[in-house]
């Protein structure tokens, strides 16, 4: 198989995120429930992996780092721990629906959402559109770091800063960036880092994380057992117990640690380059063909991650992907990718969305060709 769904989780994994996984299910207990040898050893396999996190994105304390079983779930940690009623937020055009459905279903406690238009290729109108979105009452910004539709990267450090200095809380959804583009936390205004564990970090299905980069806590979702001051009623407000309740993922973090060492190991933007070497030639074969529509300018290495979504004229998007699945044994993803908004700001919405395929680290030039061919054939 032709693997070109990585948008949705990376495949394959790396041997050594697979070993990491398989030693922590044959080897361990459960982390911080107990003191003996296979609890102890498996609460530092979990401190470790909080270390290498923090190392990762550069964060203040490990602590801050707490383990989510998607970004999702990080997401909606940030969002619905922090407004009340009363407040109002503004997320981008090119929101996944982790955050536009959390923020639609706060409307129904009082709090008011607002979309900001991200202008392609235009920095200073998307900083205008946040900028107007902002009212007395805005205590949250979200904004994605690359959508997970087109790869456009939005002047997110920009949005953030200009927050700042309205003193609003920003959250960043680095679901398709963590991995590819280089964030460090001690030279951001990010006040809230979500990630998934599983995209271009390598690591297992049901892995995120939330990076806490500022003093204002979010209230916890769920409450429940930490392992830690058990004769308390009350949730633990210290990180990350505040926010880790009940028994953890522990073999996809063991395998997490794995393949952010893994990333650090290939490095961040040799892992770049080389990806967006692919999209670039698929995207030039793409735009020579008649009958098949592009979304974007030609992707550059300042303004995109290596994700590229086309249609052919004339042909469903999910009969495409079928077609490549079935006949050229290519895995792609058609549809909407759970971003209405990001389809309604390109235009797709209406025709159900489009084909997409994303790299990995381990794509070749050749499984590009065979893509490009398919393509061609099917149109």
């Amino acid at each position: 198989m032709i693997y070109l769904d990585n948008g949705a989780t990376t495949f394959p994994k790396p041997v050594s995120v697979i070993n990491s996984t398989l030693y922590a299910l044959k080897n361990s207990a459960n982390p911080g429930r107990g003191g003996h040898n296979q609890a102890i050893k498996a609460s530092e396999i979990v401190y470790n992996a909080r270390v290498e996190a923090a190392s990762f994105f550069n964060a203040t304390e490990p602590e801050n780092v707490i383990f989510t079983l998607n970004c999702t779930e990080s997401l909606n940690t940030v969002i619905k721990g922090l407004l009340k009623k009363g407040d109002h937020i503004v997320i981008s055009s090119l929101e996944h629906n982790a955050v536009l459905r959390p923020v639609e279903k706060l409307k129904e406690i009082g709090v008011e959402y607002t979309v900001a238009k991200v202008v392609e290729g235009d920095n200073e109108a998307t900083l205008n559109t946040f900028r107007n979105s902002i009212k007395e009452n805005t205590r949250l910004v979200v904004c994605t770091c690359a959508s997970n539709v087109t790869g456009y990267k939005p002047p997110y450090e920009r949005i953030f800063a200009l927050c700042h200095q309205y003193g609003i809380l920003t959250c960043a959804d680095c679901a398709q960036a963590a991995g590819v583009v280089p964030i460090d936390l001690a030279d951001s205004s990010i006040d809230y880092l979500c990630a998934a564990g599983h995209k271009s970090l390598y690591g297992p299905m049901g892995t995120g994380m939330l990076a806490v980069n500022c003093d204002t806590i979010p209230d916890s979702l769920i409450e429940g057992g930490t392992g830690s001051n058990s004769f308390d009623y009350n949730q633990p407000g210290i990180l990350p117990d505040r926010f880790e309740s009940g028994t953890c993922n522990f073999s996809g973090i063991a395998g997490l640690k794995s393949g952010m060492k893994f990333v650090s190991s290939k490095g961040i933007l040799n892992i770049y380059k080389k990806e967006m070497r692919l999209i670039k030639f698929a995207y030039n074969e793409l735009k020579q063909m008649k009958k098949i529509c592009l979304y974007t300018k030609e992707p550059d290495n300042y303004n995109y991650v290596p994700v590229l979504s086309f249609n052919i004229e004339g042909v469903n998007c999910e009969t495409v992907s079928q077609i490549l699945n079935s006949r050229y044994n290519i895995a792609a993803r058609s549809g909407l990718h759970c971003a209405p908004l990001a389809h309604k700001s390109i235009g797709t919405f209406d025709i159900g969305g489009t084909v997409r395929v994303v790299p990995s680290v381990f794509t070749t030039e050749k499984d590009i060709k065979t893509l490009i061919n398919a393509v061609y054939k099917i149109k």
